[in-house]
């Protein structure tokens, strides 16, 4: 009966732990944006104007 009042206690502390990081995660502003994030991908590569000129004899190996 004992371990059933341990395994309580710690569970209360690791569910008090999500909360806490919960609590502080929205505290930071990590929720603020939403819409930011899944459209960042689609602007991640550089314009082929402003990349700089390769070398002369530099292959390319990326395949395309």
């Amino acid at each position: 009966m004992t371990i059933i009042y341990l395994l309580i206690g710690i569970s209360l502390l690791v569910a008090l732990t999500f909360l806490g990081a919960f609590v502080w995660a929205v505290r930071t502003g990590q929720y603020d944006d939403a819409y930011t994030p899944s459209v960042r991908m689609l602007f991640d590569d550089e314009p082929a104007a402003l990349a700089p000129p390769r070398p002369r004899g530099e292959e390319n190996h990326t395949g395309a």
